[in-house]
């Protein structure tokens, strides 16, 4: 007979700090505002990083503000082993100019010779020669995983997509946070905790790609305001951006 009375005790608990957790939410002090960045293409902002299994994003499982899933930008894209260069020339030599590699091995030259069919006609027959086949080599990429971020949509709009100048990711900002509104800072999303604590906080150039829309921002974040940290954004997305620096 007690197992009932129990579990409606943890039930009574996990509801009280369910509600008390909304409330914080709702109720704590906002993070110290700090005014816009200059809306230029090149920018130098503060980057920290965030991954969903943070006590404070379970909740959110794996998923973006949009309702969609959160993903992890590729590897960092390093400056590329091999480069063309110049050598220098002596009588002795061939006069031409080689790729090499930085260990200094002489790299094949690419053909794009295709199979060629020539024909000579004489008095009496026809003789056809075919030049040899070269393989062709082609070079296939494929477009770069974009990494998820959230930010203060205000500053940066859903939709943002840039690049980080000093690794070649690509970012895209589909996601906010409390600890962002009214900050001049990008959080990027990392796939594990390790990549998340190797990051760090770090001040990163970055490159805007492409501006996100400020009115489809607005639009989806004016039905959220009872959060304040929601409330401010609206409020510099409005205009408003005295108002929204004196939002405590």
């Amino acid at each position: 007979m007690a197992t009932p009375r129990i579990f409606l005790l943890s039930l009574l608990v996990i509801s009280a700090l369910f509600l008390g957790a909304c409330g914080t939410t709702r109720t704590r002090a906002l993070p110290q505002y700090e005014p816009p960045l200059a809306k230029t293409d090149f920018q130098n902002v503060r980057t920290t990083a965030y991954t969903h299994t943070e006590a404070d994003h379970r909740e959110f499982t794996n998923h973006n503000a949009l309702g969609g899933e959160l993903h992890a930008a590729d590897p960092a894209i390093h400056r590329a082993e091999n480069i063309a260069r110049a050598l220098a020339v002596y009588d002795s030599d061939d006069v031409d100019l080689r790729r090499v590699s930085n260990s200094g091995v002489t790299l094949q030259p690419f053909s794009i010779d295709e199979t060629r069919t020539t024909t000579r006609l004489t008095a009496t027959t026809r003789v056809t020669k075919t030049t040899r086949r070269v393989k062709r080599a082609v070079a296939v990429t494929k477009p770069p995983r974009i990494g998820s971020a959230a930010a203060d949509w205000s500053r940066w709009p859903v939709g943002t997509t840039f690049r980080l100048l000093s690794t070649g990711q690509i970012y895209r900002v589909d996601d906010y946070g409390w600890a962002l509104s009214g900050r001049n800072t990008i959080d990027l999303y990392m796939a594990n905790s390790r990549d998340m604590n190797t990051w760090g906080a770090r001040q990163e150039p970055i490159q805007i790609l492409r501006w996100g829309d400020p009115q489809q921002s607005l639009q989806f974040l004016q039905s959220h305001q009872d959060y304040k940290h929601i409330k401010r954004m609206v409020l510099e997305l409005e205009g408003q951006d005295a108002a929204a620096a004196s939002l405590e």
